[in-house]
């Protein structure tokens, strides 16, 4: 009868501990990932500033772009079909300068949101793409 009175004082206090270490093993856990979403709502914060404070140059360059394509197409071989193609791009540069100008961070992210779920099979495709364009940009940037 001692080993089983025994058995079951060791239970009860096993229960007692682990009672005891669930709670703040838990709250270590949630601790942690509090500490993890803050710190990368805080780096994104800072890129989201970081990127809203670059915009004007951005908009800035897409807009050199746009006029140098102008100025060029004209001169482009391929005749007239690829002239105005060289102008509608060169439009199109001009408007994404206008958009980026006009609008920040979250909205643009925003706005790719409702894009992709609005497009997911072209998303796909064109993120797929990008990523193939940087691994290639990497590759060959270690070669």
């Amino acid at each position: 009868m001692t080993n089983k009175s025994t058995s079951v004082q060791d239970r009860s206090a096993f229960q007692d501990l682990s009672e005891d270490a669930s709670p703040s093993l838990g709250d270590k856990i949630s601790d942690t990932a509090t500490q993890v979403k803050q710190k990368a709502s805080d780096l994104g914060q800072k890129a989201a500033d970081k990127i809203d404070n670059n915009r004007d140059a951005a908009a800035t360059g897409l807009d050199k772009v746009a006029s140098v394509l102008h100025d060029k197409a004209e001169s482009l071989p391929g005749g007239e079909k690829v002239s105005s193609l060289a102008h509608a791009t060169a439009d199109k540069f001009s408007s994404t300068a206008d958009y980026v100008r006009q609008h920040d961070v979250n909205r643009m992210m925003s706005d790719v949101e409702t894009i992709v779920k609005n497009n997911p099979g072209p998303s796909l495709l064109v993120a797929a793409a990008i990523g193939f364009l940087v691994a290639r940009a990497i590759s060959s940037s270690n070669d």
